[in-house]
């Protein structure tokens, strides 16, 4: 069988089609690591999936309507936090802004990082449910047995009041779980050490 010289015709499609399969490889790996970020982004723009919207200020109207807002506290496995809200529920006007608050302890004795994941239930007042500020915007970092309150401020929209799917709702729950963070390589978390005791004899 001839050998096929290179600059042949076939041998230059031939070519052509690897470094296109080449590049929609590429194209496909780089989707798939912008996929977890732009859904995020999609669900926080829109309240997909009962997650909470953030919002830059406060509504300039108050609505009719009253709810129950509870709240949610979980930590995943790993991660050796005590984490509760302080207030488990309240009652508040759609448009009218609360600010709550949970407490995180680190029972362990070193540093410890950790973001914390949301949504709202059930999933159709995650797209009135805004938060102007939360906790669940950065990453958290607590020193050994150091407790901290975390301020979440927010307010439902009072268009929730014309949505049919939101007229038997009366009770609306934010929940977050903690997850841990790996430190960056090279850094260490800080360990408690119990001072050295004399033993020796007096």
């Amino acid at each position: 069988m001839p050998l096929e010289r290179p600059d042949s015709p076939r041998h230059s499609r031939r070519g052509s089609v690897a470094f296109l399969v080449a590049a929609v490889s590429m194209a496909m790996l780089g989707l798939s690591f912008a996929a977890v970020p732009l859904y995020r982004l999609f669900c926080s723009a829109t309240g997909f999936g009962g997650t909470p919207r953030a919002a830059s200020a406060a509504p300039l109207e108050k609505g009719q309507r009253q709810l129950t807002v509870r709240f949610d506290a979980n930590v995943a496995p790993g991660l050796p936090w005590k984490f509760a809200p302080e207030t488990p529920q309240i009652r508040l006007h759609t448009g009218e802004t609360a600010t709550v608050y949970y407490k995180a302890l680190n029972e362990s004795g070193r540093e410890t990082a950790a973001r914390a994941a949301f949504n709202v239930s059930p999933d159709s007042a995650g797209a009135y449910f805004n938060k102007i500020a939360c906790f669940c915007f950065d990453e958290q970092r607590l020193g050994p047995s150091e407790t901290r309150e975390m301020p979440v401020l927010f307010y439902l929209d009072p268009s929730l009041e014309i949505d049919l799917a939101m007229e038997g709702v009366h009770t609306v729950t934010l929940s977050y779980t903690f997850f841990a963070l790996k430190a960056p390589r090279g850094e260490k978390t800080a360990e408690v050490r119990e001072p050295k005791r004399d033993i020796s004899p007096p």
